[in-house]
């Protein structure tokens, strides 16, 4: 009976332009500034999330400011975001509240980074290309909604939309996968992609605007 409920759900999504692939070796090219590209993220498991780990890679030349994951519920825009302020500063918020990161990184280099954040402890932990950056404390004993919008490529202002250009990210995303719990980021590999909530290996999407899909160079 599941089985077939979540082959139902499955089929729905797809009819409403979605697409479920295996996104290995390829990654979401964002060409220009705009309002409207973006990626819609669809996940394998709805649920309120008491701890997480998100990783994803990045590649810009961008130096203002810009979304890299936006998790918005229709209560709270700012729900889960990781934020760029500019080239070494990164903004983890939590239910509208943010805590910032400053690490020294080539303007034009790739980027792996991958954070986590437990409620119980109030703790959120950033890495970028392996080595640990800082610990924050950041919205003890809260949770985040189930019913979210998650966007790639823009901050959402309201669920689902009010995007705005100059925010934009130009440049590439890959390797995008979110866990509901901790995983120890010492033990994270440059290849991990399978999140039980987003997994890089069967990602449900749907593109909207100019935004491509192409292998990685």
């Amino acid at each position: 009976m599941e089985k077939l409920l979540l082959g139902v759900l499955l089929l729905t999504f797809l009819s409403e332009g979605m697409t479920q692939k295996d996104l290995r070796g390829k990654v979401f090219i964002f060409p220009k500034e705009s309002n409207k590209a973006h990626v819609s993220l669809i996940p394998r498991v709805k649920k309120p999330l008491k701890s997480f780990t998100l990783c994803l890679k990045a590649s810009t030349d961008l130096t203002h400011s810009y979304s890299l994951f936006s998790y918005s519920t229709r209560s709270t825009d700012n729900e889960l975001l990781l934020f760029v302020n500019k080239v070494g500063e990164y903004k983890l918020y939590i239910g509208n509240t943010g805590v910032t990161f400053k690490v020294s990184l080539s303007p034009y280099a790739s980027i792996h980074l991958c954070v986590s954040w437990k409620s119980a402890s109030g703790i959120a932990e950033l890495r970028v290309n392996g080595k640990p950056v800082g610990r924050k404390r950041l919205r003890k004993g809260y949770s985040l909604g189930a019913e979210a919008s998650i966007i790639l490529g823009h901050e959402q202002h309201s669920f689902g939309g009010r995007f705005d250009a100059k925010q934009s990210f130009v440049g590439k995303i890959w390797d995008v996968s979110l866990w509901d719990h901790v995983v120890p980021l010492k033990n994270m590999c440059s290849s991990c992609y399978n999140g039980n909530i987003l997994n890089w290996r069967a990602l449900t999407y749907k593109a909207s605007g100019y935004v491509v899909v192409k292998p990685k160079l």
